[in-house]
């Protein structure tokens, strides 16, 4: 296989790519991959890729150069061929979002036509210069309103197709066909489309991903490409699911307004750059945001194909795609929420991932649900713990612990996190903000301390207190635990279980339920407290990556 050169060749890193894993970094190859090295080495890596000089033996590479002669050439070929070109009302940037732009019939004779006055126009002045050579153009009346009316607006040929496999009638540009040629790294690829991308004066697109993968070759000109990976997602704020532009983000990327979008603060701590000549071409994986920059009179075709992902997901199981993938955002979203330190999650996400789980139920309940015992508790279990026998790291977490939970329950210091059953709560504003600081670890002494605790110093802890203290335990998990408490505790009990034995299990939660009289409502209020740290969790996976913010204005109803 080829190897890749130094990113430096061809990727220019942004400023800031600590944030970058390695295996995301963006490779140049100078010898074009055979079809099966990139199928089975490149491809499914779905990781960008430069191609130095892909497409250099392309008939197009040399005819279609707007310096030599290409404008001409293309003219001749195409002739009035009526293509949809992209007016944008914000030029030079090209939003996804139609409001921001229109696509207009315009024949493809009058679109060269108007680059051949731009080519000729050698001192910059572009406005005086198409003012006085708008007459001398042979265009029809409609068309000069078009290209030279009271607002001249910017054109871009975007996505004009030369080929589709998908919509056989779609493909205004067939006579272009014979210029190109697929990609030797596509040659086995079932192509989707083939498309021309021809902008008169420098352009941007904005921030999108594409739903196919994608093969970018420059025919002529220069192209900047900045790449973000799809785990960026939730920095570039991604429109509406349900919106017209939703493969889009709605940050201004040059000056972004970070009291609207905090989170775009990092997002050039995921950013990649890649300068694009001609000859070249670019492998942008399904998924992967870019923007894309071209200088005046750029020319390139576009390559999209399925991925073999994609190509695999049968549709009767999408349902089911939908709902692992949501749960694996939303306990990603939930070890951030908690500020996990990273050991712990790695035991966590192993002893909850690594089997599937039966019928009890998700991971974490099973643990609550089936070791209660009958609230009889093992005599030579209890006798282990002494207080004045405790190691001092336990005996002074057993202190701080009592001491927060007096603290809690004293009416003169009132904290208002105090957790009582959401069940019989109004649903309001005010609600929601607190069911918010509720799964927060800020400010939230008890469930910081837990969080800070070895598992086999909570169990010591507890022992100890089912045996001296048992009704400061009853009001701890019934009063005062909060929702991110009582996922933090669950989560130190599934650590525990890995430390221990079966039988030591079974002998500690029988002492550690023993201690209350209604074992359900102990039950109840650990699993309550979980399910709402999930539900803030999922909402804000909803929004993240989604842009769904169900707190937020619905879209009207038409």
């Amino acid at each position: 296989m080829p190897g890749p050169v130094s990113t430096s060749i061809g990727v220019q890193s942004s400023t800031n790519v600590a944030m970058v894993e390695e295996n995301l970094r963006i490779h140049t190859f100078t010898e074009i991959p055979s079809p099966e090295i990139f199928s089975s080495q490149i491809e499914p890596k779905n990781v960008p890729a430069v191609f130095k000089g892909c497409i250099k033996h392309w008939k197009a590479f040399s005819k279609w150069k707007p310096s030599d002669g290409g404008l001409i050439y293309l003219q001749e070929r195409v002739g009035s061929i009526v293509v949809e070109a992209m007016r944008s009302r914000s030029a030079p940037v090209f939003y996804g979002d139609i409001r921001s732009h229109e696509r207009v019939p315009l024949p493809f004779s009058t679109f060269i036509k108007y680059c051949l006055c731009l080519l000729e126009n050698r001192d910059g002045r572009r406005d005086a210069f198409l003012e006085s050579q708008k007459h001398s153009l042979a265009v029809s009346d409609t068309d000069q309103a078009l290209l030279f009316g009271e607002a001249p607006q910017q054109f871009y040929l975007a996505q004009v197709p030369i080929l589709n496999f998908e919509n056989k009638e779609h493909k205004q540009l067939e006579c272009l066909g014979e210029d190109i040629q697929t990609p030797v790294p596509l040659e086995t690829k079932s192509l989707a489309s083939v498309n021309l991308w021809m902008n008169s004066m420098k352009s941007r697109s904005s921030t999108h991903y594409d739903p196919h993968h994608n093969l970018l070759c420059i025919v002529s000109g220069c192209k900047e490409v900045t790449l973000w990976p799809p785990s960026a997602t939730p920095y570039l704020y991604p429109l509406p699911l349900y919106g017209e532009a939703s493969n889009h983000s709605s940050v201004t990327l040059e000056e972004p307004n970070l009291s609207v979008y905090p989170r775009a603060a990092c997002l050039n701590g995921f950013s990649q750059k890649v300068v694009l000549h001609a000859g070249d071409a670019l492998f942008i994986p399904e998924g992967w945001f870019h923007q894309v920059d071209s200088e005046v009179l750029t020319i390139a075709v576009n390559f999209w194909w399925r991925s073999m992902t994609i190509s695999g997901m049968l549709e009767h199981m999408d349902a089911y795609y939908l709902r692992r993938i949501l749960k694996r955002l939303t306990d990603k979203e939930m070890n951030k929420m908690l500020h996990f330190p990273s050991s712990s999650m790695d035991k966590t996400m192993t002893c909850t991932t690594s089997q599937p789980n039966d019928a009890y139920g998700d991971h974490g309940e099973q643990r609550i649900s089936t070791n209660c015992g009958d609230g009889s508790s093992n005599d030579e279990l209890r006798s282990k713990v002494v207080l004045q026998d405790l190691e001092p790291c336990v005996s002074q977490s057993l202190k701080e612990l009592i001491s927060l939970v007096h603290d809690r329950l004293n009416p003169s210091k009132p904290t208002g996190l105090e957790y009582t059953d959401n069940s019989s709560a109004k649903e309001n504003d005010e609600t929601n903000k607190r069911k918010e600081d509720l799964c927060s670890i800020n400010d939230d002494p008890v469930a910081n301390l837990i969080l800070t605790l070895h598992p086999l110093t909570i169990q010591s802890v507890f022992l100890a207190m089912a045996k001296d203290f048992p009704r400061t335990l009853e009001a701890l998990v019934l009063h005062v635990l909060t929702p991110v408490g009582s996922e933090i505790l669950t989560r130190k009990f599934e650590e525990m279980d890995q430390l221990i034995s079966g039988e030591d299990q079974n002998e500690f939660y029988r002492i550690f339920y023993g201690v209350f009289d209604d074992q359900s409502a102990a039950m109840d209020s650990l699993l309550n407290g979980k399910e709402l740290v999930a539900r803030q969790a999922f909402e804000n996976v909803l929004d993240q990556y989604m842009g769904i913010n169900l707190d937020g204005p619905k879209p009207a109803a038409k």
